[in-house]
């Protein structure tokens, strides 16, 4: 694989509410220090939302058109939670983006591939999916922890078979979820997307399939035997330097034979850290990756250190 020919797989895009987008971000969550944190980073002012949001489309481009390494990214949207009755549930959405946002930020831009989200649990679910699929989705986002619904329900069984019929991919997050208020923390068990592999679903865990929980990794051993047993299992690389999930970064190393299961992902606008380069005994990789002009090419270049070999691409799949 070309080296130039990599893709993101795993990239948010990040809203503020104006009348038209309908997007939605909770006070508590905008107030909160991850919130804070990616306003402050990207230019954005709660003030100017319009502004603020093409801000951030732009900063995401740009840094993109530096990389060495990566041409695309999957620009990912996020669905809100949803009652019994299949309505959005107002009071427990802290943040959605949605999917309308998503293909507006992908028009016209060949180095974006729109990735929205559904949530099951929607009355519109396969409306929606069917509606995405013919406006060029490249994959489906879910992160149940925050979407606030368990993946291996029987209900969900005509949504799974609905992805497999439309050949849409499935991101899920696995793992605690902390940038975004999570609900139920157990609904990231990797273990519950085997109803979408059994459908046929080609299904990617988000973050190597790691916990989330620093040195406590349970989920990585789950994950490997899943691979073991589903070809249509894949894992992608994102936020794997951050400090909760790199000891899961250096296990995965040892497992080269999932090396071709693996996608790359950075988890933007989440930062990408050199330091594992440093664990791996390599100072000019450390220092190459922290000089790297953007985040992209330092996931990549972390990843190669650590001794991973991407040998697939997103695009290989679709």
């Amino acid at each position: 694989m070309n080296q130039r020919a990599l893709t993101d797989v795993h990239a948010h895009l990040a809203a503020l509410p104006t009348l038209e987008n309908g997007c939605r971000v909770s006070r508590k969550l905008l107030k909160g220090p991850f919130g804070r944190a990616i306003m402050r980073m990207q230019g954005m002012d709660p003030a100017d939302p319009e502004g603020s949001n093409q801000r951030y489309v732009e900063n995401l481009e740009i840094e993109l058109k530096c990389s060495a390494e990566v041409s695309r990214a999957v620009v990912l949207g996020m669905d809100g939670v949803y009652g019994s009755d299949g309505l959005l549930d107002d009071g427990r959405t802290e943040f959605l983006v949605s999917n309308d946002a998503v293909f507006a930020a992908c028009r016209g831009r060949d180095c974006f591939l729109p990735g929205p989200s559904v949530n099951p649990m929607r009355r519109d679910a396969l409306d929606e999916l069917e509606r995405c699929k013919a406006l060029g989705a490249a994959l489906i986002k879910t992160l149940p922890n925050s979407m606030g619904f368990n993946p291996c329900l029987p209900g969900f069984k005509p949504f799974y078979q609905a992805l497999s019929r439309l050949k849409l991919p499935l991101l899920s997050h696995v793992g605690y979820e902390f940038a975004v208020i999570a609900g139920e923390q157990m609904f990231g068990n990797p273990e519950l997307l085997i109803p979408a592999l059994d459908e046929g679903v080609t299904v990617i865990a988000a973050h190597g399939g790691s916990s989330g929980l620093f040195v406590l990794e349970r989920n990585l051993p789950v994950l490997l035997g899943m691979m073991a047993r589903y070809p249509n299992l894949y894992a992608d690389v994102s936020a794997m330097t951050l400090p909760n999930r790199v000891r899961a970064l250096f296990q995965l190393a040892r497992h080269p034979e999932v090396f071709d299961r693996l996608l790359f992902g950075t988890d933007y606008p989440i930062p990408v850290f050199a330091y594992p380069c440093l664990a791996a005994f390599s100072l000019s990789g450390y220092r190459a990756a922290r000089s790297a002009p953007s985040r992209f090419d330092r996931q990549a270049r972390v990843i190669r250190e650590v001794g991973i070999t991407l040998t697939r691409d997103f695009l290989d799949l679709t």
